[in-house]
């Protein structure tokens, strides 16, 4: 995106920490979704084409699909207003499952995307931990509260006199996996022991 020159030495006003938008974890995310269910051949990726690391996301995406013989369809929305038309799309492609890049709107907007996909019985896969949370049948991303605890250190580096320019973007090193069993059921999905075993979390 251009906001600094490296991660070791960002060499502008702007540092902190970041959720590790990346070509693995987008491909991982793929990954924990086609293993347990290789029936998937269709993916309907929802985007956000206003926020400016959705390109980015979809073009990662497109490569780690390439490699399980996976077909993308994008479903545009840039806001609640969008969603109706985004999951009449879905009504009419008949995707197999459900990816949620990592941008705002797919967290602020979990409760009406899960309870879209439950009625298109779609299983999916998210970023946040959140979206699972209500509903959202697994999410896998980085731990938001550990980084923002650890947040806090660049706080107080600053308060006593650090510039930003000379502060290293800290990338995740807390990955959570979580499942929904009780949208599972209802979906009828039957979760492999293997993928239970890895979840950090499991919501009965």
């Amino acid at each position: 995106m251009g906001l600094v020159r490296s991660l070791d030495s960002p060499g502008t006003n702007f540092t902190g920490l970041t959720s590790a938008i990346s070509v693995r974890l987008l491909g991982k995310r793929l990954q924990l979704l086609k293993d347990p269910f290789p029936r998937i051949t269709r993916l309907a990726v929802l985007r956000t084409p206003n926020f400016p690391t959705d390109h980015i996301q979809w073009d990662w995406l497109e490569r780690a699909a390439s490699a399980f013989n996976v077909k993308l369809i994008a479903l545009s929305m840039n806001g609640k207003s969008d969603l109706d038309a985004a999951f009449a799309a879905v009504h009419r492609e008949r995707p197999d499952a459900l990816y949620g890049l990592n941008n705002p709107l797919t967290l602020i907007l979990r409760k009406q995307i899960t309870e879209l996909a439950a009625k298109e019985r779609l299983p999916a896969i998210y970023p946040f931990t959140e979206v699972a949370e209500v509903g959202g049948f697994m999410s896998y991303g980085a731990s938001r509260p550990d980084l923002f605890r650890r947040a806090t250190t660049y706080v107080v580096k600053i308060l006593t006199g650090a510039k930003a320019a000379n502060l290293p973007i800290e990338q995740p090193s807390k990955f959570e996996l979580v499942l929904n069993l009780a949208t599972a059921n209802a979906l009828a999905l039957t979760i492999p022991p293997g993928l239970r075993g890895l979840a950090d979390k499991v919501i009965e």
